[in-house]
């Protein structure tokens, strides 16, 4: 369903010569699947989804979803994807069924079938007691489901989530979850980008650990326990990014 090849970001900067934001990362993902991008803040994965989005485009490599290239058939690949951020603005002045009723126009959908469709998503979703709720008056929570739903109302067969959690409380964040997983299990291909440790473990069949636009490990969880002798997935992390460093300071010294 996904499949991400030598992926390369750059950036000039004036100052410092070239920034990397992205070095040949390389993962698939597939069908019923939750692949989890675990790193810090900065570490790359927001560039890495809005290239998989086609907002950005690559320096190098590619990525393909669906059999579509994002920068050779970008209409598609947005057909085929949903997009939910902690950012994602809703309009003041719209209800809950109207912004999820206005981009299932923009995608298309007939009247008819939409309706069908909403109707769907907000009783899924549990959200009949919002949908006339104004944006300007909806809680933090109530926006994000909105989100979700005008992500999920053209059935895309991949969702791409970015830090979704962020600025929920434990409820709401906890609701959002179950609501991720149970994507899975309708068979979604899902991309989940976070930095709590939790939640991947909680919900990612795979994981790839990014930290300054490099891939430092990635496969189940399971996997990556056993290849680095670590139990606790916190603390791999950290030993990986602690390695990761020692190998950048030594080779800055080298060169100097």
């Amino acid at each position: 369903m996904i499949q991400v090849r030598e992926l390369t970001k750059t950036y000039s900067d004036l100052r410092n010569g070239q920034f990397v934001a992205l070095s040949g990362v390389n993962f698939d993902a597939n069908p019923g699947e939750i692949y989890g991008l675990l790193g810090p803040n900065g570490a790359g994965k927001t560039t890495l989804l809005r290239i998989m989005s086609t907002v950005l485009k690559p320096s190098g490599g590619s990525v393909n979803i669906g059999g579509y290239d994002v920068v050779k058939h970008p209409s598609p690949v947005r057909r085929s994807i949903g997009f939910v951020s902690n950012n994602t603005a809703v309009y003041d002045r719209m209800t809950a069924y109207e912004m999820v009723s206005y981009f299932g126009k923009l995608h298309g959908i007939e009247s008819e079938a939409l309706e069908e469709r909403i109707e769907g998503i907000f009783s899924r979703m549990n959200m009949n007691d919002i949908r006339e709720v104004l944006g300007a008056k909806m809680s933090t929570g109530m926006k994000q489901k909105v989100s979700i739903a005008r992500a999920l109302v053209h059935d895309p067969p991949v969702l791409i989530f970015d830090e979704a959690t962020v600025g929920l409380d434990v409820l709401v964040g906890r609701a959002l979850l179950d609501i991720v997983a149970d994507l899975r299990d309708q068979g979604k291909c899902i991309i989940f980008s976070t930095h709590i440790m939790r939640e991947v473990e909680r919900l990612c069949d795979r994981v790839a650990i990014i930290y300054r636009g490099h891939v430092l490990a990635e496969g189940t969880q399971e996997e990556l326990r056993e290849k680095y002798g670590e139990n606790d997935l916190e603390e791999l992390f950290f030993q990986l990014i602690s390695q990761h460093q020692e190998k950048a300071e030594l080779g800055k010294v080298l060169q100097s």
